[in-house]
């Protein structure tokens, strides 16, 4: 995973670290968090455990890590097709749904992650990024198609927002794991439907 939200540093240092990223988002999504070790993630990633140290300060500061630069690229690739949509609304809605798909379809170890681990206590802060970034984009197209007349009036578009962002997150899990042929257009047009069903009128 690259990221571009919060800022990695470039050159050697910033390959090393997206390195020890991706080893640990697949250590933590095959046996969790507990389980995972510092020696583990290093030699998976081919560096010496002190490097993560060096780094990341710590276990638990790696991991904080990288949950806030997930959800930063998550958040990124929202945005993007929120902007990209050919129109505000439910047109933007349904391009989100699908970049979530997308994204999820390739770092499949970082969406088990988010539902296996990121509701600890200890991750309150990344918690409250998600919010503030992929789930605010969700809010920010709900609001824009209520005020278009596209959705109901009076809809709470923030519940609305976390469980359509669960909703997909939990599709695109089980799509990687059990049906991994099944076009992401297919999965994405039923999803529309059904979301469509349940908001507007």
């Amino acid at each position: 995973m690259t990221a571009t939200t919060p800022a990695e540093p470039g050159g050697r240092r910033g390959e090393t670290r997206r390195k020890v990223y991706r080893a640990a988002v697949e250590l933590i999504a095959e046996q969790g968090f507990t389980a995972t070790t510092v020696d583990a993630i290093a030699e998976r990633a081919g560096v010496a455990k002190g490097t993560v140290f060096y780094n990341f300060g710590s276990k638990e500061g790696l991991f904080s890590s990288l949950l806030a630069h997930g959800v930063g690229q998550l958040t990124d690739a929202l945005s993007g097709a929120a902007a990209a949509a050919p129109r505000p609304g439910v047109a933007a809605l349904d391009a989100v749904v699908l970049a979530q798909l997308r994204f999820f379809d390739e770092y499949g170890p970082f969406a088990r992650v988010l539902v296996a681990e990121m509701w600890r206590t200890a991750w309150q802060e990344v918690v409250a990024g998600l919010r503030e970034g992929a789930l605010g984009v969700y809010q920010g197209v709900l609001d824009e198609a209520v005020a278009a007349g596209e959705l109901r009036e009076g809809l709470d578009t923030g519940t609305a927002a976390t469980a359509i962002f669960g909703m997909v997150l939990t599709v695109a899990i089980e799509r990687r794991a059990l049906h991994p042929e099944q076009p992401l257009e297919e999965v994405h047009a039923t999803l529309a439907g059904l979301i469509h069903g349940r908001i507007t009128g």
